[in-house]
């Protein structure tokens, strides 16, 4: 069976093996599932070959967790879990099967052990939080295979149970990529808003409200679908839909805490330039007429040295359009003062741009 990129059979180093945590070692037994699935393709490769490369603890754990899956011969994940299965009905798995069960049990005994589960036959539950900080992006694999990309200053909280997935975003910005799994809905809570999906790519941002004291939500579709339905009970002082409501791909939900809740179904859908809205995984913010205030709300969210408007009321009238790069304020800052003729000013860690009378 192929041990997939990165792997080796090498013989055991004699010197002292990297210290491989929890998280890590969940992570690479998701990879193992991963490649021995039906959907393994050279982008799903070249992802794992970046995970290895982040230290020799990831590659070590990866190799460790290949040795035990090669360990019982024609041993595949579904065959690995009707044994846990069948051993706790009782029934066999059928004909030619039963000799190999106590070989399975191992194994899964060994694989539950390196994603974290107690005991095989106990409910699986994984919980965790991850978080970045200003300018920091970063791309975690969850225990159940989903992939979460979490951009600036994002912090989430994950609960994964036997009965379902839950997703706490707690603030930021974070693309989901869903595994599949139609007996654990995946359910993410942000305000006072849910979205369930399954099998789905959305994106999810939870950012504060630039001119209005509040909060924003948006929910933007990228394939697949969602239900999007405000919390029961909540206290509406965060962002939270009229009514639920289906996404299709390609549309964003938009919801304020800080003005009445927007009836989601009429009036907080709309369909925005996919590229646009994931333009921060390549490290880019583009815009398009967009207000000055708000593109430096954007820019500011990537950078330590923010930059302050002044101009009093001819701001409003003012807009950029383009391309630029997330977390270098001075370049945009000087793009900003070339295009509208502003003076800038560097000074206590910030940057002032002034419009002229």
């Amino acid at each position: 069976m192929d041990r997939g990129p990165g792997s080796s059979p090498g013989r055991e180093s004699s010197r002292k093996p990297p210290r491989v945590t929890p998280e890590i070692a969940a992570e690479a037994a998701v990879w193992i599932a991963r490649l021995h699935g039906p959907d393994r393709s050279s982008r799903m490769e070249q992802d794992l070959r970046e995970w290895q490369s982040r230290s020799e603890a990831h590659r070590h754990a990866f190799e460790r967790c290949t040795e035990t899956w090669m360990s019982v011969p024609n041993l595949t994940l579904s065959d690995a879990f009707a044994a846990m299965d069948g051993e706790r009905s009782g029934p066999p798995l059928g004909s030619g099967r039963s000799r190999r069960r106590a070989g399975w049990t191992v194994a899964l005994v060994a694989v539950a052990m390196v994603v974290g589960v107690a005991a095989v036959f106990q409910p699986w539950s994984v919980a965790g939080r991850y978080a970045t900080d200003v300018g920091e992006q970063r791309v975690v694999v969850l225990a159940d295979g989903t992939r979460v990309s979490l951009n600036t200053v994002t912090a989430l909280r994950v609960r994964l149970s036997d009965t379902q997935r839950t997703v706490d975003v707690q603030g930021g910005e974070a693309l989901f990529e869903v595994a599949k799994d139609a007996r654990r809905p995946f359910v993410v809570r942000a305000g006072e808003t849910e979205v369930v999906a399954e099998g789905t790519v959305f994106a999810v941002r939870l950012t504060a409200d630039g001119v209005r004291t509040g909060q924003v939500l948006a929910v933007t579709l990228v394939e697949g679908r969602v239900a999007v339905r405000p919390v029961p009970g909540g206290s509406g002082q965060a962002p939270r839909p009229a009514s639920a409501l289906v996404l299709k791909p390609g549309e964003r939900m938009r919801v304020s805490a800080s003005v009445a809740p927007v009836d989601a179904g009429v009036s907080g859908v709309d369909r925005p330039s996919i590229d646009q809205v994931l333009a921060w995984r390549r490290g880019e913010a583009i815009f398009v007429e967009t207000s000055l205030s708000d593109a430096v709300a954007e820019m500011n969210r990537y950078s330590r040295t923010p930059i302050v408007l002044r101009g009093g009321a001819r701001l409003s009238s003012e807009h950029v359009s383009g391309q630029f790069r997330t977390g270098d304020n001075l370049a945009f800052a000087q793009a900003l003062a070339r295009l509208h003729g502003m003076s800038l000013s560097e000074g206590d860690g910030r940057l002032e741009l002034d419009l002229p009378n």
